[in-house]
């Protein structure tokens, strides 16, 4: 059985951030990680895949972004090799290809079963972030086996997929970078339209980003945010970093040919039936887009910026009839992706921090259970917890946390080593 300080569960960007910390300051620990570092970047993404962010958020700990666009969205392969190429210039205590199948308290200390080996810690980061299983609806099993699924994390290219139709159910970021992705190689799709919202790329000469980030909104955290925990389940705007990134707006979309629907209702022999809200999921989205302009508007009034004016927006496109119904036999779909987010898993920890949902309750990622500590969810502080941008903020946050108990933990051992009644027990076991 190893033993370490600290034990570190995932080896991804907070994994890896939070290594740079401890190591840093001295502290024994490992990261397990059950497969590759940068494994969902490379394994899980599609061909054409970019962040939706500027690469100047690129701020892992110690390695700011390197390269020469610094306005540009990083593809999926440079990610990869930012995310290495991190790893390799700080080289943190790492072990790829381990599994952690349970983990347990063990007195003071936690129990770590794993494909390889047991590890006992005095203290555990789980940084496996929030995306573990892929969501996928019980419905899906009544399509026929002629129709092929996938989920997005499955998707690699258009050409990956057989002839036909494609259904694409969901609206979040992937769900309309997918649907763009085949609409462009010139594939038929068929877009199930959700409550996500949507949101601009450039407005009034810069990136939204650069506009969010200038007002402070990636440092606001979240007990200081109007909705709160809910804030944490809510889904991502879409927008996208493809070919120097634009926003999407699906109504164009529509009017190249894409098929809209809302919301899968059901699937019934060979129908595929829908909630009848396209017209109020696309007036949503356009209103929270319009709402980011608004908000910006008055930030550059504020501060007397000189930005130049835009125009407000104007749909380009409305559905004549609200579709309630589609056979998929004669739309000749033969691929349907789900596009539709992630459950969190953690069954593996037998640690007593969870609400009935299976959320780890926790203050800026310190959990009720001393020593045990949660870092890469969405919003676990901010806005940009989950991302490259936000992540060393919590990581230092919680590795001086964890400095602080493991001084606490070798007083006290102190204390005791010292005490008359350690002297007694010793001198009893003797007698013994």
């Amino acid at each position: 059985m190893q033993q370490h300080d600290v034990i570190i569960v995932g080896g991804g960007q907070a994994g890896l951030s939070i290594s740079y910390y401890l190591k840093q300051r001295g502290i024994d620990h490992k990261i397990l990680e059950k497969n590759r570092i940068g494994h969902a970047w490379r394994h899980q993404r599609w061909d054409s895949f970019c962040l939706v962010t500027p690469n100047w958020q690129c701020q892992l700990p110690g390695f700011p972004y390197p390269g020469d666009d610094p306005h540009g969205f990083m593809g999926r392969d440079d990610i990869v090799a930012y995310i290495e190429a991190y790893a390799h210039q700080f080289q943190p205590p790492i072990a790829e290809q381990v599994a952690v199948h349970r983990l347990r308290q063990d007195g003071y200390r936690f129990h770590l079963t794993t494909s390889r080996d047991d590890y006992l810690a005095n203290q555990v980061v789980v940084a496996t972030g929030g995306y573990h299983r892929p969501k996928v609806p019980a419905m899906a099993s009544r399509l026929p086996e002629s129709i092929t699924q996938i989920h997005s994390s499955q998707y690699k290219n258009p050409e990956s997929l057989p002839p036909g139709d494609v259904l694409v159910v969901g609206t979040g970021q992937s769900g309309c970078q997918i649907a763009e992705d085949l609409h462009l190689a010139g594939r038929r799709v068929h877009l199930c339209v959700g409550g996500a919202p949507r949101s601009p790329r450039r407005y009034r000469g810069k990136d939204v980003v650069d506009w969010l980030d200038q007002m402070g909104y990636y440092d606001i955290p979240i007990d200081q945010h109007p909705q709160k925990d809910t804030v944490r389940h809510k889904t991502n705007h879409y927008v996208t970093g493809r070919g120097g990134g634009h926003e999407i707006d699906l109504r164009h979309f529509a009017l190249q040919g894409m098929q809209l629907y809302g919301r899968l209702l059901d699937i019934r022999d060979s129908q595929l039936s829908f909630d009848g809200t396209l017209c109020q999921n696309l007036d949503q989205a356009d209103a929270v887009a319009e709402s980011i302009k608004r908000t910006i508007d008055s930030y550059i009034e504020k501060h007397g910026i000189d930005a130049p004016p835009e125009p407000p927006y104007r749909p380009v496109w409305q559905p004549e009839t609200e579709p309630r119904s589609l056979d998929f036999g004669a739309a000749n779909i033969t691929t349907v992706i789900w596009c539709m987010g992630y459950h969190t898993d953690f069954s593996w920890v037998d640690v007593p921090v969870f609400d009935g949902k299976g959320y780890p309750g926790h203050d800026r990622g310190v959990t009720p259970v001393p020593g045990f500590y949660v870092l890469g969810l969405p919003w676990l502080y901010t806005w940009g917890s989950a991302r490259f941008s936000g992540i060393a903020r919590d990581a230092q946050y919680l590795a001086d946390r964890i400095v602080v108990a493991q001084r606490q933990r070798q007083s006290s051992r102190s204390l005791l080593e010292r005490s008359p009644l350690l002297e007694v027990i010793n001198e009893m076991a003797l007698g013994s």
